[in-house]
């Protein structure tokens, strides 16, 4: 790294707060944004600089905030009016002289239907879903914003994310474990750990492109809570087929979506060793260490 790095997160959520607090040793400075006063709050006493900015005005503070990163990293989802954060910070970005690189936390579902076939960062993208179109328009976005502001952008697009408090292990936990069986369907997942690990070494090489966050093994959804149950000692959930399973229309909409994701370039490119490469790992790890209920 060329110089101290001072972190900047829109969105200090599940993943992207898993990875400022991974930063927090390395970081020069850091802090980011969340939604309300009370989970503010609750980072300022881990030590996380936190700003409240919900989306519909610019927060208060984020400008000077800016002004002092080095990096940004950018987890807000975008709605129905763009990305919030193009809307109401891009003329501090674009007025930063201290910004080298920016990231942007997108997701796999850009991709859309392939048919269980095999998807690679060079894929066409050709989401079906309102949700996934809304993200690729904002990686777009935010490539045009970097372009502009000369720094080194970079886009991950992330598969399934679970880790302690969201897992299989949780759901049956909770009673809300089904194992819904639609033949041929697989779907990639990450932990939230290697979400961490992966931001870090791109930050640290300062990369640019698109990344495939996912692991190994894509594998049947039913795979996942029938290994989950086995771990536990607790009855493996009956099958539901897909036909007759009562599905939100999110839901329903993620099942749409076939497709096996490459993740040959973190490991490549950024020299990611995962800790978890496939989901068996991640479960039989959170259940041994009993962390798997998350705070």
């Amino acid at each position: 790294m060329r110089q101290p790095v001072r972190l900047f997160v829109f969105g200090l959520g599940y993943s992207a707060g898993a990875f400022g607090r991974a930063m927090l040793p390395r970081a020069a400075w850091g802090g980011g944004t969340v939604r309300n006063h009370e989970k503010a709050r609750r980072l300022r006493a881990q030590g996380i600089e936190a700003i409240v900015f919900d989306g519909t005005q610019p927060g208060g503070g984020v400008a000077a905030a800016i002004a002092e990163a080095t990096h940004c990293l950018v987890s807000v989802p975008p709605g129905e009016g763009g990305d919030p954060v193009i809307v109401h910070h891009a003329g501090d970005l674009l007025a930063s002289s201290a910004l080298t690189w920016i990231g942007y936390l997108s997701t796999v579902g850009v991709y859309g239907n392939y048919g269980g076939a095999w998807v690679s960062e060079r894929s066409t993208p050709h989401p079906r879903s309102e949700r996934s179109l809304r993200r690729l328009d904002a990686e777009a976005a935010w490539q045009t914003l970097a372009a502009k502001c000369d720094v080194a952008p970079a886009i991950f697009r992330i598969a399934g994310i679970y880790g302690p408090g969201r897992n299989a292990l949780n759901n049956l936990a909770s009673g809300k474990a089904r194992r819904i069986v639609k033949p041929g369907q697989v779907f990639n997942r990450i932990h939230v750990d290697d979400i961490a690990l992966t931001l870090a070494a791109a930050l640290e090489r300062e990369a640019e492109g698109i990344f495939n966050l996912a692991d190994d093994e894509p594998a049947p959804p039913e795979n996942v809570v029938e290994f989950a149950a086995r771990l536990m000692g607790v009855p493996v959930p009956p099958v539901i087929p897909f036909e007759t399973a009562d599905l939100s229309p999110m839901a329903r909409t993620f099942y749409g979506d076939n497709k096996r994701v490459s993740n040959r370039r973190i490991h490549v490119d950024l020299a990611v060793a995962l800790s978890y490469p496939t989901y068996r790992d991640g479960l039989a790890r959170m259940w041994k260490d009993g962390n798997w209920r998350g705070d």
